[in-house]
């Protein structure tokens, strides 16, 4: 008589899976399967084959601490294929003598997770036998036409799912540079780091079951992670600091890649890592969406809104000198502003909104209670549909708000101008699989200047109106004869029909006369221009002061008065200087300086405002690869760098890291670099990942924290 079937033991073929389901750089050791795709195990029996018609295998599919088959936290399905109505599914591959390949396949809208697999084998006998076979990972799956977060593009999956390094862009509108990051989605440890994140949120702790049953849905689990990244309602990932003191943490500007602050969190019992601001909260978002298989990118908008009473405008206030006051509301246009896209489908918004959504884990305001924003759909801001889910008016201002100046003086506030194109330019990202800048604008808003973005931005407004009063500050009746230029572009009053000679008499403009390099002076040219018929004598007042990255503006540390007469139509170019010993002690980490002129003429009431801002520059590290990288085999990295000052800087440190090159970021410390003195340290690595990779680097010191370098290298394989 034949015995029940019994398992000796299984084969979950880890190795082809994990290579199937694109997760083989995560690991080749553990499963971590993509739903919505087969996968095959093999059972292996200890005394006899499977007989078809005699023994029946039914699977269970567990995840999360309350597995339940109503809510789809459990799955029962058979190999017979008359197991239930589970979506899972589990059919014969092939029947050998003493084992069984069996595919597997959980549903596209599965929970993602960690899941425990168990089989019951009924016999003809009648008994049941239940094996506990293991464990696996089950993630989102871009290249599942059924799963949400579909992208049917295979360029794009290789970009914003499987590249692990890439461009955060920085600086302000006038010069944009890039800092590299180590996203470092498929390190060691990073996908249990962000199952644990998961486990650790609020919605988890505060009700796990219905949480587990959620973690289907993309756009649940962007507002988790949204809401664990930042530390403001949670023990989240990193602790924001916009201040200048940092010595209980890290400056965010000396981090170069996410798994250093991912693993420290961890380690810590999940301790929120200090600090980070916008770049690096949508970096460490970038690593932990790519890694759950959700498509990511990183965007970066200059002058960026930051509406706080939700009016669609932001106000600054300066004084009769021209220098930016400190603003009363809390609004403020950020030199530059970093969140992240996420790609999924939204079934909870009309058809069409789906596609890339903007997701901040930069704690601005509260969304539902928590310090989250989006998912917004991209579509929506650009139509100006702010009221379709998650926080798309607060996403809307960011890019798309008016600018509103205002002159306090003697205790009163007049208004210099509204400028509706300030607000949301250069909207960048890195190219697919290429070092460039990728600009998507268009994607956001409506040309500036056109019908159509007036018509949105109004439409907009009208539905943020909709049973609210105005402010004190909407509707003014009175025409300003205080006139502003900004950036160095032209501003116009509320009144289209004026011609701009008609409207500003007098045209003024900053212009750089040097690159501005950290270290040394700063020169640069006051353009005045007369463009009436008439005589103009003006008094302009100059100024300059740093910023920091939020716009916050710092006390001045240069000011000037010139005098400047103008005949009709005269031109006239006034030259500054700034020497590096006025501003070195002043300047923020962030390098900021902004420029600003206020003119009056000495006959009439008439203002003109104009203002630039400064990026200054570091030289770049400068890394060479010396040899052919191959998988295995020894590789000699040589990074030379420079103190771009003219005095001493002290406790230099030099980081490098790299994804595939290095196992943990390396950390060289210098000591004392002598002015503008040149060096270079040699490294030694084995990369243990074949493949396009790429090595960051900064250099810190008492002085300066974030001189940067990167170099791309190709790993072959060892023959």
């Amino acid at each position: 008589m034949a015995q029940g079937l019994e398992v000796a033991l299984t084969d979950f073929q880890t190795s082809w899976n994990n290579l199937q389901h694109h997760t083989e750089e995560i690991s080749c050791e553990r499963l971590l399967v993509r739903r919505g795709q087969a996968f095959n195990i093999t059972l292996y029996f200890r005394n006899r084959g499977f007989q078809p018609g005699l023994d029946n295998i039914i699977f269970v599919a567990d995840t999360g601490p309350l597995p339940d088959m109503t809510k789809g936290t459990r799955a029962v399905f058979s190999l017979a294929g008359h197991g239930g109505p589970s979506p899972w599914i589990a059919s014969l591959k092939a029947n050998g003598a003493t084992s069984l390949e069996v595919s597997l396949c959980a549903p596209p809208m599965a929970p993602v997770g960690r899941y425990l697999l168990k089989i019951h084998i009924d016999s003809f006998q009648g008994s049941v036998i239940a094996y506990q076979i293991g464990e696996f990972i089950l993630l989102f799956n871009p290249w599942c036409p059924g799963d949400a977060v579909y992208l049917d593009s295979e360029p794009q999956r290789q970009e914003y799912v499987m590249n692990d390094y890439g461009f955060i862009y920085q600086g302000n509108k006038n010069w944009i540079y890039l800092c590299p990051w180590n996203y470092g989605q498929f390190e060691e440890n990073i996908i249990d780091i962000c199952l644990q994140l998961l486990d650790k949120s609020l919605n988890f702790q505060m009700d796990p079951a219905t949480d587990c049953v959620l973690r289907g849905s993309p756009v649940y689990i962007s507002r988790v992670v949204c809401a664990m990244i930042n530390s403001n309602d949670d023990n989240g990932v990193l602790s924001g600091n916009w201040g200048e003191n940092y010595s209980d943490g890290i400056n965010p500007v000396e981090w170069t890649g996410s798994v250093a602050i991912l693993k420290q969190w961890y380690s810590t019992g999940c301790q929120p890592v200090r600090y980070g601001q916008c770049w690096v909260f949508a970096a460490v978002m970038c690593t932990v969406m790519r890694c759950l298989g959700i498509p990511t990118r990183v965007i970066t908008n200059f002058d960026s809104g930051h509406d706080t009473d939700g009016n669609l405008t932001i106000d600054e206030y300066y004084d009769n000198t021209g220098r930016i006051l400190e603003n009363k509301k809390k609004d403020s246009v950020w030199n530059f502003h970093v969140w992240n896209e996420c790609w999924m489908a939204r079934k909870d918004l009309p058809p069409g909104y789906g596609g890339w959504q903007v997701v901040d884990a930069t704690p601005q305001e509260t969304s539902n209670g928590l310090y989250c924003c989006g998912p917004a759909s991209v579509r929506a801001i650009k139509e100006g549909e702010v009221d379709l889910n998650y926080d798309t008016p607060f996403a809307f201002s960011m890019v798309n708000a008016d600018c509103v100046s205002w002159l306090v003086y003697g205790g009163k506030e007049q208004r210099l101008h509204r400028d509706t194109n300030t607000v949301g330019n250069f909207i960048s990202t890195k190219s697919i699989q290429s070092d460039e800048r990728d600009d998507v604008t268009e994607n956001y808003k409506h040309e500036e200047g056109s019908t159509q973005e007036r018509q949105v931005f109004l439409k907009a407004l009208q539905k943020l109106r909709a049973g609210r009063s105005q402010g004190p500050h909407q509707g003014d009746p009175q025409p300003s004869r205080l006139m502003t230029l900004s950036q160095d572009s032209p501003r116009s009053l509320d009144t289209p029909s004026l011609r701009p000679r008609d409207v500003v008499q007098v045209f003024l403009k900053f212009k750089l006369l040097d690159s501005p390099n950290m270290g040394q002076d700063i020169s640069f040219a006051l353009l005045a221009h007369n463009m009436s018929y008439q005589f103009k004598d003006l008094k302009v007042n100059l100024s300059a002061q740093s910023l920091l990255h939020d716009g916050s503006p710092l006390p001045p540390f240069w000011q000037d008065t010139v005098f400047i007469i103008l005949s009709a139509e005269e031109a006239k170019t006034h030259h500054c200087k700034i020497p590096y010993s006025q501003y070195s002690q002043y300047l923020s980490t962030d390098k900021l300086i902004r420029l600003s002129a206020l003119g009056e003429e000495m006959s009439c009431p008439e203002k003109v405002l104009v203002d630039k801002i400064i990026t200054l520059a570091y030289p770049d590290i400068v890394i060479n690869v010396l040899g052919a990288a191959v998988m295995g085999q020894p590789l000699s990295i040589q990074v030379m760098f420079a103190n771009p000052l003219l005095e001493n800087v002290e406790d230099c440190m030099l980081m490098v890291e790299g994804s595939g090159l290095f196992k943990k970021q390396q950390r060289i410390l210098i000591g004392i670099l002598k002015p503008q003195h040149q060096a270079s340290v040699t490294l030694e690595t084995v990369p243990f990942k074949t493949g396009q990779r790429q090595i960051q680097a900064n250099l810190r010191s008492n002085k300066f924290k974030d001189i940067k370098g990167y170099r791309n290298i190709y790993v072959g394989v060892g023959l």
